[in-house]
């Protein structure tokens, strides 16, 4: 098959375990969803190619999992920080705690990935599992999200459901857009390669994620 030239735009999903991060990734890349979880401490990604205003891209999705305060994993936490173009931010609107702590999630990435200018580095957040109980168990309201975000810089936001597919498509139409305005002069070159392709898993261990 020949080869073209595309961008690749890397995209950094984070968030507290359980809220639902490997299954919104699973949902845009592969349109599955499982009721079958297992944590994961380490990391993982999927690339998906995505065309964006007749432009065609390579999304590589990279999510972190646990790695805050584990010393064996800082080391990678710096190197798939690094080179990111965009940070998604994940939640729970059933879990105050997971939203309580975004602003750990958000400066830890600024941290661990130091971009050239934190203030302006595009920041997406997701308020995931809105379909939990038809809505009736969600703790974080959607005017108290976008409160946070404006306060950030007036961050996007989407509610999703990873379960039903909510908002995930247009949130990560959103997403490349935003991975977009980080984008280098110089578009780097990869090969053709098929659509969809899973990438290195780290060790698994029990419950949910």
């Amino acid at each position: 098959m020949a080869s073209r030239r595309r961008t690749l735009l890397k995209v950094i999903i984070l968030g507290d375990s359980g809220v639902g991060k490997t299954s919104l990734m699973n949902q845009y890349v592969n349109k599955k969803f499982s009721n079958q979880y297992k944590a994961t401490i380490g990391a993982d990604f999927l690339t998906k190619e995505v065309q964006f205003e007749d432009r065609l891209f390579t999304l590589q999705v990279r999510l972190i999992w646990d790695t805050a305060g584990q010393e064996r994993f800082q080391s990678l936490g710096v190197a798939f920080y690094r080179g990111a173009d965009c940070c998604v931010l994940v939640y729970d609107v059933n879990s105050m705690k997971s939203f309580d702590n975004l602003n750990n999630w958000r400066e830890e990435f600024l941290i661990q990935a130091s971009p050239s200018d934190p203030d302006n580095f595009p920041f997406v957040l997701l308020g995931n599992k809105v379909d939990v109980d038809g809505g009736n168990s969600r703790v974080v309201s959607e005017k108290k999200a976008k409160a946070w975000c404006a306060s950030k810089g007036n961050i996007p936001y989407f509610e999703t459901s990873a379960k039903d597919g909510t908002n995930v498509e247009d949130a990560f139409q959103c997403i490349v857009k935003n991975a977009l305005k980080n984008e280098p002069e110089e578009e780097l070159y990869v090969p053709d390669t098929v659509d969809v392709v899973g990438g290195n898993r780290a060790q698994r261990s029990s419950g949910c994620c």
